[in-house]
């Protein structure tokens, strides 16, 4: 049997009592102090949004501070109290709240609870993030856009009020079961930038030139087609099926959904704008850079002027091409990019005379293939890793809501 068994066996064999925070606690509004009054130093302060960016669950230290003259006009929260932010955009957000441990009372401002309770601060706080307490907040939240629960409306939660020692072993419990959790994914995530490093340290390595390997320029390996310009693909022509018509997004996100389409005569005006398997684009404007190449299974359509074709010629591997691209010549052209809020691609004559290492096609393949299976790596990483994260944050809430859960002590009639 485990302590905490032990100890509600011992002290509440029958189960615990059920009360409402308007019974073990005081509520009270918080003050009116704003952002712009935080000084560097002075008077310890929180404000209510920092509670759901800035602070754990429990603090001893405040992030911002107030002048003196504004602090005395302010409420306080005392040591151990909770201030919990009661106005949100969303469910998950509102009632949001952290334990004050510090030593001296401290100024809370406005859309804030303040909490003065008789329970242990930590287990009030850990039961303000269970799910039991989700709940009741669900039902007592009103508001659209700005969503809002009153302080008064909190008395009417019920919570579980075991003894105090089993409160003090639960938070022992908890506060063990947080630090792992949170050391387990500082430990996931260095382990995930470690492996972006190596994979990035060896594709850097195998795409740097060799001095024995010829390099040419792109405009003697590449056919260049820049999309058209002076409003040849205006808006008011396009269909609502027909040949697609290819934009930037298509090249940042490798996708291939469709916004807008022309009909034939339109796609035979602009036939050199045309895409076909195998072919390269290119985004050239604001985001620069980024590749796509055309599957076998792409809709046939044409670029729009933001997007740079490229069609490899025999002795270029396409897919080398793009990583070479993406990741040494995306570099020049950011350095070289054109224009104010918005860059743009130098022109198409500059870009054909930068410079490419050409080995033989079964070298090109080789390399393709190893940074292949790099690319796969990571990107196996990108995903399990946070899911092993996610998987353990839900393993954490299971517990916390499994300790905080009791029989209920029935009361004689």
């Amino acid at each position: 049997m485990s302590n905490l068994e032990e100890l509600i066996e011992r002290l509440c064999p029958d189960g615990v009592e059920y009360k409402t925070l308007g019974d073990v606690a005081t509520i009270s509004r918080g003050g009116n102090f704003q952002k712009k009054d935080f000084t560097e130093q002075g008077k310890p302060c929180i404000h209510y949004g920092q509670i759901y960016t800035r602070y754990g669950l429990f603090t001893d230290k405040t992030l911002t501070f107030i002048n003196d003259e504004c602090f005395a006009k302010q409420k306080y929260a005392e040591p151990n109290d909770i201030i919990m932010a009661v106005t949100s955009e969303n469910i998950e957000d509102i009632c949001r709240c952290v334990a004050w441990l510090g030593t001296e009372k401290v100024a809370v401002s406005g859309h804030s609870a303040i909490i003065h309770h008789s329970l242990d601060p930590k287990y009030l706080a850990y039961f303000f993030h269970s799910q039991y307490f989700f709940n009741q907040k669900r039902r007592l939240a009103h508001g659209t856009k700005v969503m809002e629960v009153t302080p008064d409306t909190l008395k009417s939660i019920k919570l579980p009020v075991p003894p105090l020692e089993v409160q003090r072993e639960i938070v022992r419990i908890l506060d063990n079961f947080t630090f792992l959790t949170t050391e387990l994914a500082a430990e996931l995530a260095a382990e995930l930038a470690a492996r972006q490093k190596q994979y990035e340290y060896y594709r850097d390595k195998l795409l740097t030139p060799k001095a024995e390997i010829k390099t040419v320029e792109l405009g003697e390996v590449c056919t260049f087609v820049r999309g058209p310009f002076g409003g040849a693909l205006k808006k008011e022509i396009f269909k609502p099926h027909g040949y697609a018509v290819y934009e930037q997004q298509h090249a940042i996100y490798r996708t291939l959904d469709f916004r807008y389409f022309i009909d034939k005569k339109k796609f035979d005006e602009l036939k050199r704008f045309s895409i076909k398997p195998g072919d390269m684009i290119v985004s050239c404007s604001g985001t620069i850079g980024k590749t796509f190449i055309i599957p076998e299974d792409a809709l046939e359509g044409v670029i729009n002027q933001a997007l740079l074709k490229l069609t490899p010629h025999d002795e270029l591997n396409v897919f080398y091409l793009q990583y070479f691209f993406e990741n040494t010549i995306s570099k020049e052209l950011n350095g070289v990019a054109r224009g104010g809020a918005i860059k743009n691609v130098p022109s198409v004559s500059e870009l054909k005379a930068i410079k490419i290492p050409v080995p033989s096609l079964d070298v090109q393949e080789r390399l393709v293939q190893v940074l292949d299976n790099f690319d796969a790596i990571c990107s196996d990483l990108n995903i399990g890793l946070p899911a092993e994260i996610e998987a353990r944050q839900k393993q954490y809430e299971y517990y916390r809501d499994k300790l905080l859960t009791f029989k209920e002590l029935k009361k004689e009639a």
